[in-house]
């Protein structure tokens, strides 16, 4: 027998145990205090109220519960929460919406004995819940901190009107125990209702169906109802001074007035990005797809909160030319919120996969041209992020315990991930992919699964030892080593080599200047040129180029972030003081981080840096300011 083959065997059927093992118990998440083999949450109902003065929310969540044993406590995840008390509750009646008699036939019960563990900075605390005997639903009365972290409290001057306040939750990775007690875990799936009370002159949306968003509502009382069961991560609610503009039969924009209009004209082929998933990958199962444009504060560049997507203003370039947020965001509808990672070791079962059908979307509607060239473009950054990222991290299937899960958000899992699937559609053809990820898809729709189920599946569907379209293709050489294995078939770009051909030319004195056509030029464009420019430039060529293309006032995020690193390299003082606005006005983690490091390895930058940070801190997210913290303490 050959011992090749014997050893791939041995393997399926270690993958296979652990798949069927994780099928019938909650797999272990070492960033979860919760035991869901034991007693798991299944709905939540919340009650909130927004309290912008003293920045916190306060409100009670009523979970109904599965006591898979008995004796068994019920254990949630908490961040910093205050918890006034805990009751026994002898039913849950869901918002649908609730009249009087249904909220007085409630019957609350006695409280309920329970313990707070000291609190982890990471982690958090573990909040024990003593479960007496018949007890199947509880209630928990609690407030937030004005510092918690999966919720920014925006001040009226960060927002794009500067007259009224913002909130917006951000719960990925595991921020949603700071904002609700929950078993804070991937593998563990609940429905939820709620109702928010929020100051009449603004309005607040949720991941969940609501008429009330869309229309707003006099009272500033809104009702929201998840059918679907979602994990945690996905908990989402913002509130703000915002209107709704319909752009299509099932999708729509939540933005503030003097955005909206514009967000509305960038999005409106979001019908046609469903249509096209849909056609490859099989219906959409959310009901409504709809976008919310938060003030340039939020941390990341999109949020797949089901029904409503969470994105920055950042990508509204005017010209479409961003546009893949959106189609990545959609795509996690299927890959990460229909087909959700077990755990955050797992994250490239949800990037991977979605950057992979972003890809597939972008090409349907724009053409092979740009689909290549963005590929092509998400491959160089993953060659540029894996010069900086530690090795045991730029595994597909790294090991996060003990730490936070935020650190996996490189590009590993989702330009790696893709790369891989990229290798399987080169291999077996698009029609032979296209069926099998329908199949993942559809197979393990409204489950939370591992790396070990998606090698089972692969071995059994795709059978890749008699498949010779897979000879050579190793598994698990892309799951547990770092870097890109040999021999890997990489995207290509006519028009990126182009670009770079152009570059090249330019820096070195070949091309003059005003020979350069930049005023054709696309966004991504603009980024094969720039990023493919020497790290340093002499003065007088950064000017040149600025002159020409005017790029210290461009107003495209992504362009200017790439332009303002290159100035603080090349030591381009002019672009300074709108480099320095930028970092202060933006806080999408991706595009102010680096500046921050590119400043720190000036001779002054520390002190530079520093300044920055103490004038800008209270515009960030926590999560970013976490980021930048450590950045500046030379931690990361």
């Amino acid at each position: 027998m050959n011992v090749r083959w014997l050893i791939r065997l041995i393997y399926s059927i270690i993958c296979v145990t652990v798949s069927i093992q994780s099928r019938g118990a909650s797999v272990a998440d070492p960033h979860s205090y919760s035991q869901p083999s034991k007693v798991s949450v299944k709905h939540l109902d919340l009650d909130l109220k927004v309290d912008f003065k003293n920045k916190v929310l306060e409100g009670l969540a009523s979970w109904s519960i599965d006591r898979k044993d008995t004796t068994a406590q019920l254990i949630l995840d908490v961040r910093g929460l205050e918890i006034i008390d805990i009751k026994a509750v002898a039913k849950v009646v869901r918002f649908q919406p609730l009249s009087t008699e249904d909220i007085e036939a409630i019957l609350i019960g006695p409280a309920l004995s329970h313990r707070i563990s000291p609190n982890d900075p990471i982690f958090g605390s573990k909040l024990e819940v003593d479960l007496p005997a018949g007890v199947n639903s509880i209630r928990i009365h609690y407030r937030t901190k004005p510092d918690a972290s999966g919720l920014q409290w925006v001040g009226p001057e960060g927002t794009a009107g500067g007259n009224q306040p913002f909130l917006y939750s951000q719960s990925q990775a595991i921020h949603a125990r700071s904002w609700v007690p929950c078993q804070d875990s991937p593998t563990v799936r609940f429905t939820y209702s709620a109702k928010v009370q929020v100051d009449p002159a603004l309005r607040a949306v949720m991941s969940a169906v609501s008429e009330d968003s869309r229309t707003g509502k006099a009272d500033g009382v809104y009702q929201f109802e998840q059918a679907k069961p979602i994990p945690s991560y996905l908990l989402a609610l913002a509130v703000g001074r915002l209107d709704f503009k319909p752009i299509g039969p099932r999708s729509g924009v939540y933005a503030e007035p003097e955005t909206l209009q514009k967000a509305a004209a960038e999005f409106v082929d979001t019908e046609a990005m469903i249509q096209a998933v849909e056609k490859r990958y099989g219906p959409y199962a959310w009901g409504r797809y709809d976008l919310l444009v938060l003030p340039p504060s939020f941390p990341f560049g999109g949020m797949e909160n089901p029904v409503v997507t969470f994105a920055t203003p950042t990508i509204l370039a005017g010209d479409k030319s961003l546009v893949s947020l959106v189609a990545h965001e959609l795509a996690h509808s299927w890959s990460g919120n229909l087909v959700t990672n077990a755990t955050w070791h797992d994250f490239w079962l949800n990037e991977g996969f979605t950057t992979y059908v972003e890809g597939r979307i972008m090409e349907d509607l724009f053409g092979p041209e740009r689909g290549d060239f963005e590929r092509r473009l998400g491959y160089e950054e993953l060659l540029a992020e894996l010069k900086e990222v530690p090795a045991p991290d730029q595994r597909l299937l790294p090991d996060f315990t003990g730490r936070d899960p935020d650190d996996g958000v490189t590009r590993i899992p989702y330009e790696k991930g893709r790369l891989l699937l990229y290798q399987l559609e080169m291999r077996l053809g698009r029609e032979t992919f296209d069926t099998f990820l329908r199949g993942w898809f559809t197979d393990n729709a409204w489950k939370s699964v591992t790396t070990a189920d998606f090698v089972a599946y692969y071995e059994a569907k795709l059978k890749p030892e008699s498949n010779v379209a897979l000879k050579g293709l190793d598994l698990g050489e892309w799951l547990n080593k770092p870097g890109v294995p040999d021999g890997t078939v990489f995207p290509v770009s006519a028009r990126l080599t182009k670009q770079v051909e152009l570059s090249g030319k330019w820096s070195s004195g070949e091309m003059k200047t005003d020979d350069l056509m930049t005023a054709e030029w696309s966004t991504q464009d603009w980024l094969a040129f720039l990023n493919h420019l020497p790290e340093k430039l002499p003065i007088s060529l950064m000017a040149e180029l600025d002159k020409k293309a005017q790029l210290t006032d461009k107003s495209n995020a992504e362009v200017a972030h790439v332009w303002f690193l290159l100035a603080i390299r090349s030591g381009y003082t002019a672009a300074d003081a709108a480099t320095d606005a930028y970092i202060s006005r933006i806080g999408r983690r991706k595009l102010v981080v680096p500046l921050y490091k590119a400043i720190l390895m000036l001779p002054n930058g520390k002190a530079r840096a520093t300044a920055l940070f103490e004038k800008a801190r209270s515009g960030y997210h926590p999560i970013t300011a976490g980021t930048l913290e450590r950045q500046l303490q030379g931690d990361r």
